[in-house]
């Protein structure tokens, strides 16, 4: 059984250095159940190595990584390479690792709004229905805990839009934790529960209105993203219900 309040998964005072260049420096990030975690961060921050890290893709120099025993893991890496000298269906790719009747692939690939690309060439899809097809491949374990490794690579605005409203419908229906990777500023911040800025070191961390005031933030990101983004936060959360109104996760959410 999931613990209400116990952390899905938890990097514990997390550092690594490849040579003299200090990629992770004494990082603490959380995720639970039912919660969005974005990492933000300039190229380079070490967001994808401490994603690995939590994966135990990578090991650290020190630090911990904890997870719920027994924890289901669903993982959308940054790269996924799809050559055209292959021809793979996305039936083909959702089975190469695990095996799944045609129930569970058509549910999975519903779940993501990719149920009509089953029999589709992976060589011939968009950059939006590659990602949807690779979440839903994902979805296939059932996981308690999603990691998105910048998943809207490739996509086009109106791609990204639907993908970031997917990911958040994604946590609404299946109740999983979410750990993101994203540039997408505007779009992380109306969608995440929690924001951990990155740069080596955590520079700043909290719900979106506090990343988005932090002096830190402005530092990385420029003061004009501090304001883009809070316009972009002022018109969500009219246009919609509000990105948290079906949340029901306790601290952290008074921003």
């Amino acid at each position: 059984m999931l613990k209400a309040n116990g952390a899905l998964i938890s990097a514990r005072d997390v550092s690594l250095s490849h040579g003299n260049r200090q990629i992770l420096d004494h990082v603490n990030v959380d995720v639970r159940t039912g919660e969005i975690v974005t990492l933000i961060g300039p190229n380079g921050a070490g967001k994808s190595t401490l994603v690995k890290v939590m994966l135990g893709l990578e090991k650290p120099d020190s630090g911990t990584v904890i997870r719920q025993e027994g924890l289901r893991i669903g993982y959308v890496p940054q790269r996924f390479p799809v050559t055209n000298h292959v021809p793979l269906s996305v039936r083909r790719l959702m089975t190469l690792t695990m095996s799944a009747d045609d129930d569970a692939l058509r549910r999975a690939l519903h779940a993501t709004e990719a149920g009509h690309l089953i029999d589709a060439r992976m060589a011939h899809l968009s950059g939006g229905e590659l990602q949807r097809v690779l979440l839903a491949r994902a979805l296939l374990r059932d996981p308690q805990l999603l990691v998105l490794d910048e998943p809207v690579q490739a996509v086009d605005f109106y791609g990204e839009v639907r993908l970031y409203e997917l990911i958040s419908k994604i946590r609404k229906d299946q109740g999983c934790g979410i750990l993101m990777v994203s540039h997408d500023l505007h779009m992380v911040m109306a969608e995440s529960d929690h924001v951990v800025c990155l740069n080596a070191h955590v520079c700043c961390e909290g719900g979106p209105g506090t990343v988005q005031r932090d002096p830190e933030f402005a530092k990385l990101f420029g003061p004009a993203a501090a304001r883009m983004i809070g316009a972009y936060q002022h018109h969500h959360d009219h246009s919609h219900d509000g990105p948290h109104d079906h949340h029901h996760h306790g601290p952290g959410h008074k921003h």
